[in-house]
C-alpha cells in the first residue's frame, strides 16, 4: 500500500495548527516547513509528531511549498494549510483511495470556507477544488510567488468530501491577509510588465464585488457573504493600487 505525506508551510498559526493536525491521523508522514514562526507553532507541531524544518530564504508561496514536497518521505504528497481541516468524511474517502493507490491520479479536493465563523455557500468559493492530492514524481507546485497551484501530468480526479477551511475569523485577519497577498501580487504583475493607475484599479474592485456579489450569488450568503464580497472587492483595488504606485 503507498504511503502519504501530508506537507504544510507555517508561520505563527499557533491558534489553528492543532485542529489541522488532529485531521491528518490517516497519513504517514507529517512534514512542516516553517517560514519564522515566533509563537508556539514549532512546538504544537513537535507534539504532533510532525518532521519540522526551517526555511532560510522566503521567495514566495510556491518554491516553499515544493520546498516542503522535497522533504517529505514518501512520493504521495497532500499538500494542506493550516487553517484547514480534513473533515471525517474526506479522511475515510482518502484512506480508500490509499488502498487503490489513488487510483494512480491526482485529486482536487473541494473546500468548505469559513467567513467571520459562518460557512460560506457562494460568493465563488462553492467551485473551489483545487488540487492537492498528488505524485511527486508526476508533478510540482508552480513557482509563482502568490496564487500557487501544482500541476501534474497525471489524470486529475475530483474527491467526494471536503475540506473545511477556516479563513478569516475576524476582519482584522482578512485585511491583513489581503495587503499581504497584494504586495505580492502587484510585484508578480510588475514583473510581467502589466500596467495600472487609480481609475482601473477601482472598476477592477467594483467589478469583482458585483461580480461575487450578484453574478456568483454571493447575496444567498446573507450579511457575512455582503462582507465578504465587499472586503474582497477592496483587495483588488488595493493590489492594482500599488502596481499603479510602483509604476510612477
Amino acid at each position: 500500500m503507498d504511503k502519504i505525506s501530508a506537507v504544510l508551510i507555517v508561520k505563527n498559526e499557533a491558534n489553528n495548527i492543532a485542529r489541522c493536525l488532529k485531521s491528518l491521523s490517516g497519513v504517514d508522514e507529517i512534514v512542516v516547513l516553517d517560514t519564522g514562526s515566533t509563537d508556539a507553532t514549532e512546538n504544537i507541531c513537535v507534539g504532533f509528531g510532525a518532521k519540522v524544518y526551517h526555511l532560510d530564504k522566503w521567495e514566495g508561496f510556491g518554491k516553499a511549498k515544493q520546498k516542503a514536497v522535497d522533504l517529505a518521505s514518501f512520493d504521495w504528497i497532500i499538500s494542506i494549510d493550516a487553517d484547514e481541516e480534513i473533515s471525517p468524511e474526506l479522511q475515510k474517502e482518502l484512506q480508500t483511495l490509499k488502498h487503490n493507490s489513488f487510483e494512480n491520479s491526482a485529486w482536487r479536493i473541494k473546500r468548505r470556507s469559513y467567513y467571520l465563523g459562518k460557512p460560506i455557500h457562494f460568493c465563488g468559493w462553492q467551485n473551489d477544488a483545487p488540487v492537492r492530492l498528488f505524485n511527486r514524481k508526476k508533478g510540482s507546485f508552480n513557482t509563482k510567488i502568490v496564487h500557487e497551484g501544482i500541476q501534474t501530468s497525471q489524470p486529475i480526479k475530483k474527491c467526494k468530501h471536503y475540506l473545511y477551511h477556516y479563513t478569516n475569523p475576524t476582519r482584522e485577519v482578512h485585511f491583513t491577509k489581503m495587503r499581504f497577498y497584494a504586495e505580492l501580487s502587484a510585484k508578480q504583475l510588475y514583473e510581467k510588465g502589466k500596467k495600472s493607475n487609480e481609475f482601473s484599479a477601482w472598476i477592477r474592485g467594483i467589478c469583482k464585488f458585483f461580480k461575487m456579489y450578484i453574478f456568483q450569488l454571493g447575496f444567498l450568503d446573507g450579511a457575512k457573504g455582503f462582507l465578504l464580497c465587499k472586503n474582497s472587492a477592496w483587495g483588488i483595488w488595493y493590489r492594482y493600487h500599488l502596481l499603479g504606485k510602483m509604476q510612477k
